[in-house]
């Protein structure tokens, strides 16, 4: 089996180990991947604010590049919940404005093969234990587009629980917002950090050495907040405390072996 990996712009900026875990962890699976050099950004930051005729060039470019490829295979919820969700929306609006069907045909065509990740490995490959080993005490995050948009449900704590070594914990309130909602954010700074900081206490509350998550943008508001909030006094900018967790991608998890252990 052949899949193509839309990586994200979030991840391959800021978080390249996350594209390499899934390759990792789809290559054990005897996944073929691929990835088209092609792919950018799938133009969410500027329809969340308003930019519906600025997507589209994004729209077009990202159809172009995963054209001819069965499985597309995002580890972002927020990314395939665009694609699946927005992509037709889009394009269904430009044929109203009588700008042509092009890219509701792009969009409708692509849409259906684009996977989360969690979905990908218990939909179509039909596992829950990959064979990863995590010798550590975690609690899921369910970031909201995965949970609502995408309707991923139990399938990523199934794949944790079949983790060895691994102790997945409850996250008190888990279905709540973390705050982080991209442009949000940034328009509501005072409401997102709240919500952040109740996100946080419930992960330290569950006692967890890792917060987990499918969802960079997410854990990258998570893991500032931690950052700031929880550092010992005098300590440098950045340092958290040693009592806090730390906050990783669920693919990152999915990856590490007993053989291999994590990834460097």
């Amino acid at each position: 089996m052949r899949a193509a990996l839309f990586v994200t712009c979030v991840n391959d900026a800021l978080y390249p180990r996350t594209g390499i875990a899934v390759v990792r962890l789809l290559e054990r699976l005897g996944v073929d991947v691929d990835f088209p050099a092609g792919q950018s950004c799938c133009g969410q930051p500027q329809y969340n604010t308003g930019y519906r005729r600025e997507t589209e060039p994004l729209l077009r470019r990202t159809a172009t590049a995963f054209a001819g490829h069965e499985y597309v295979v995002t580890p972002s919820g927020s990314c395939a919940a665009m694609i699946r969700e927005h992509y037709p929306r889009i394009g269904r609006k430009a044929a109203a404005e009588g700008r042509g069907g092009e890219l509701a045909e792009a969009a409708a065509a692509l849409a259906p093969r684009v996977y989360e990740l969690t979905e990908f490995l218990v939909d179509v490959l039909g596992v829950t234990d990959v064979g990863a080993y995590f010798p550590h005490t975690v609690t899921y995050h369910p970031s909201c587009h995965g949970l609502r948009g995408l309707g991923l449900g139990d399938r990523p704590r199934r794949l944790l629980a079949a983790v060895r070594g691994l102790r997945l914990v409850e996250l008190p309130g888990a279905e709540e917002c973390c705050g982080f909602g991209g442009t949000f954010a940034v328009k509501n700074p005072d409401v997102s950090t709240a919500m952040g900081a109740d996100k946080i206490a419930s992960a330290v509350a569950a006692g967890a050495e890792v917060l987990c998550g499918a969802d960079n943008s997410c854990l990258a508001h998570l893991d500032g907040l931690l950052r700031r909030a929880d550092a010992p006094p005098g300590a440098p900018p950045g340092a958290a405390s040693r009592t806090a967790p730390r906050t990783l991608h669920l693919a990152e998890i999915l990856a590490a072996t007993e053989e291999e252990g994590p990834l460097p």
